[in-house]
């Protein structure tokens, strides 16, 4: 796990594409699409090409959090030569069903590879702590990411945790308004955006409750407004969102939760995980 300030350049272009303006979005598009001049070129060279002026490529490079031009590039470099982009990505429309396959089992396993370099170690600690102190942990989501809620629950309930996870986003509502500063809300958003999970946010906030929320942008009102964000990192295709992408890595890090929670309970996970397995070794034959 790394620290924001490590991430790649290509992963904090991504991050925070979202809230850049129309002249960092040009930049941004620019160093996505050709690379390579960022790396051989100058900043004189690189503010030419896009139209804009030599200072405007200099602050983009800082609102990136590196110290000036020649340390994007240096990362950039770094990158490039660490991670080659893979040629094969790309889906096309004349591919067999062997090779659309592979392709998304290839775009998975980046997904998983990406997100676990920007998981910011300091912040998942806090989260499994918090969850393990609270007296209560609901799961929030809507749509694709309730899924991603419920799975949570499913998980999680086998530790012994009190969870708790609603599919209806009026039953979402109405439960967080009971929660309490002893509680703890997990809101899942890819986007950060949704407009009922920053409700269910802002009436958590407002009763004191812990947060934790499960996002893939760094600088969403999601992210910028819970007490722990934890970050998943995904790219877009012709054929799949984001978002669809993201949830492979939004299920790991449950995963990477449960596996802890479990495991900081020590005696008491076992002892609940086999009252689970027990309660349900009837419904098998």
């Amino acid at each position: 796990m790394s620290s924001p300030d490590l991430q790649p350049c290509f992963m904090r272009i991504r991050s925070n594409y979202p809230t850049f303006s129309d002249k960092e979005r040009k930049i941004a598009d620019y160093i996505l699409e050709n690379p390579q001049n960022i790396i051989h070129g100058t900043i004189n060279q690189v503010a030419d090409d896009i139209g804009i002026a030599d200072s405007t490529v200099f602050r983009f490079c800082k609102r990136l959090g590196f110290k000036g031009y020649q340390a994007m590039k240096i990362a950039l470099a770094s990158e490039m030569v660490e991670s080659m982009q893979d040629i094969h990505e790309k889906i096309q429309a004349d591919d067999n069903e062997k090779t659309v396959t592979e392709k998304v089992f290839h775009s998975n396993i980046k997904t998983l590879e990406d997100t676990l370099k920007v998981v910011d170690e300091a912040n998942f600690k806090a989260a499994v702590k918090t969850i393990l102190s609270a007296q209560r942990v609901e799961f929030f989501g809507c749509g694709g990411s309730n899924i991603i809620a419920l799975d949570a629950y499913h998980k999680l309930i086998r530790t012994g945790v009190h969870v708790f996870a609603q599919t209806d986003t009026h039953l979402q509502l109405m439960s967080a308004s009971q929660l309490t500063s002893k509680d703890v809300a997990v809101l899942i958003s890819h986007t950060g955006t949704t407009k009922d999970i920053l409700q269910i946010l802002e009436m958590s906030k407002e009763n004191g409750v812990k947060t934790v929320g499960i996002t893939g942008f760094a600088k969403s009102p999601l992210s910028e407004n819970v007490d722990i964000p934890i970050f998943t990192l995904s790219d877009e295709t012709d054929y799949r969102s984001e978002a669809l992408a993201s949830r492979i890595a939004q299920l790991t890090i449950i995963d990477a939760i449960y596996v802890n929670v479990m495991i900081a309970r020590k005696g008491a996970g076992k002892k609940s995980l086999q009252k689970v397995r027990n309660a349900i070794s009837s419904k098998r034959l």
